[in-house]
C-alpha cells in the first residue's frame, strides 16, 4: 500500500503517514489519536492531511481533494473543529493570534480551558453534517489543566461519530488516562536536509545562513521560522545588555545591572518571548561550553561555572511555564550570573521559588 496523495505536502514522517493511510483505507479509524513530537515538525499539517483524506471518503478526484483542503485551511468545514490554547482577558478567551491583533499584553501562557472542552463535547454530540465522521484537532493538548483533561476524558470514552486528534510534544506530557485512550503516533524531528528543504520552500534564505537559529530549531522548520521572527522583534537595547553576561562571568557584573536587566526583560517581553529568550541564552552558553565561535566567549576562570548556569536556565524556564512570577524568576537567574562568580551567596536558589499565579 502506498501513502495517500493527501499527505503530499508533508515532508518526512513516512511511518505515521503510512499508518494513517492504512487506517482510512481499511476503515479502521481510531476514536482518538495522539500526534506526539516537537512543535513545528508537521503535526498540524499531518492532522489537516488526515482530515482531508477522511472527508474525501475514498474519492481519487484531485478536484475533490483540493476543494476539501481549501475548506480545511480556511477553517470553514462544518465537520472540523480546530481548538487552540487561549488567553483569558476580562472574562473572554483569545487565541494567540486574536490576542496579538487586539494588542493584549500576554503575561501568562495560553491554555486549553474547561470551557473549550465543553465546546468539544457539544460538537461531537451532534452527527456530522457532510462527512461520515467529525474531526476535532486539539493543538498543544499538554496545556490542559487537570479539570479540562478530566472533562476531555469523558468525551474520549464516548466520542460518537467523531475522531479526536491531540497534538502534544511527547506521550508523557499528557495524563496517562488520555494517552491510554489514544492511538499514539510519533512525529520525530527532521534531519538537516529535510529542514533545509522545507525552509527553502518558504524562501527563508537569511534564516538558512544563521547557524544559531538552525541549531535552536532542533529539526523543526516551524520552530526555525518562529525563532528567526522572534529574534527580529527583540529590543536592541535589551540584546546588548544580555551580551554583557560574559563580562559578568568575568567578575565585572553588579547586582544593580542584573536587576535592571530583569526588569527590562519582563517589561518588554510577553511570556512566549521570555521563554524564547531562555532558550537563546541556553544556546549561547552551551556553545561557549563547547568552545564554538558561534556562542559567547567566556573568560577561562568562569568556564567551570557554565554547566551550573545551564542548569539554572533550564530550571528558570520550567518555573516560567509553571506560572512563577516572571520578575522574580529573572532576578534570581541574573543575580546568579553575578553572585556565582563574584563570591556572593545571598541570592535564593531557583528551587526554593514559590509558585505564584500572575
Amino acid at each position: 500500500m502506498e501513502i495517500a496523495p493527501a499527505f503530499g505536502p508533508l515532508i518526512g514522517h513516512d511511518k505515521p503517514k503510512m499508518m494513517l493511510t492504512q487506517a482510512v483505507m481499511q476503515q479502521k479509524i481510531a476514536p482518538a489519536y495522539l500526534f506526539a513530537g516537537p512543535e513545528g515538525v508537521g503535526r498540524s499539517l499531518a492532522a489537516r492531511c488526515f482530515a482531508q483524506l477522511i472527508f474525501a471518503e475514498g474519492s481519487n478526484d484531485p478536484a475533490v481533494h483540493d476543494a476539501i483542503a481549501h475548506r480545511i485551511l480556511q477553517g470553514n468545514h462544518p465537520d472540523l473543529l480546530w481548538v487552540e490554547p487561549t488567553f483569558l482577558h476580562q472574562g473572554k478567551t483569545f487565541t494567540p493570534q486574536q490576542a496579538e491583533e487586539a494588542g493584549l499584553k500576554r503575561k501568562t501562557a495560553p491554555q486549553i480551558r474547561l470551557s473549550q472542552v465543553r465546546d468539544i463535547a457539544r460538537f461531537v454530540s451532534r452527527p456530522p453534517l457532510e462527512a461520515s465522521r467529525s474531526i476535532v484537532v486539539i493543538e498543544q493538548a499538554e496545556t490542559m489543566a487537570e479539570a479540562a483533561a478530566n472533562g476531555l476524558l469523558k468525551t474520549l470514552e464516548e466520542p460518537g461519530q467523531a475522531t479526536l486528534i491531540l497534538l502534544a510534544p511527547s506521550f508523557d506530557s499528557l495524563l496517562s488516562t488520555l494517552v491510554s485512550r489514544s492511538h499514539g503516533l510519533l512525529f520525530a524531528a527532521l534531519g538537516e536536509a529535510q529542514l533545509r528543504q522545507i525552509l527553502g520552500q518558504f524562501d527563508q534564505g537569511e534564516l538558512l545562513e544563521s547557524p544559531a537559529m538552525l541549531a535552536l530549531a532542533e529539526g523543526s522548520p516551524g520552530r526555525a521560522i518562529a525563532q528567526w521572527e522572534r529574534l527580529q522583534t527583540m529590543p536592541a537595547e535589551m540584546m546588548a545588555a544580555l551580551d554583557q553576561i560574559p563580562l559578568w562571568l568575568g567578575s565585572s557584573g553588579s547586582p544593580k545591572a542584573a536587576l535592571t536587566l530583569a526588569a527590562m526583560v519582563t517589561k518588554e517581553l510577553d511570556m512566549p518571548g521570555q521563554v524564547w529568550l531562555m532558550n537563546y541564552l541556553q544556546y549561547q552558553l552551551w556553545q561557549a561550553c563547547l568552545g564554538s565561535s558561534e556562542g559567547w566567549t567566556i573568560p577561562k576562570p568562569a568556564s567551570a561555572a557554565v554547566a551550573q548556569h545551564l542548569k539554572s536556565l533550564e530550571e528558570s524556564r520550567r518555573m516560567l511555564l509553571r506560572y512563577v512570577q516572571p520578575l522574580l524568576v529573572w532576578e534570581v537567574l541574573l543575580l546568579g550570573f553575578v553572585g556565582r562568580n563574584n563570591g556572593r551567596t545571598d541570592n535564593p536558589p531557583m528551587a526554593q521559588l514559590r509558585a505564584q499565579p500572575f
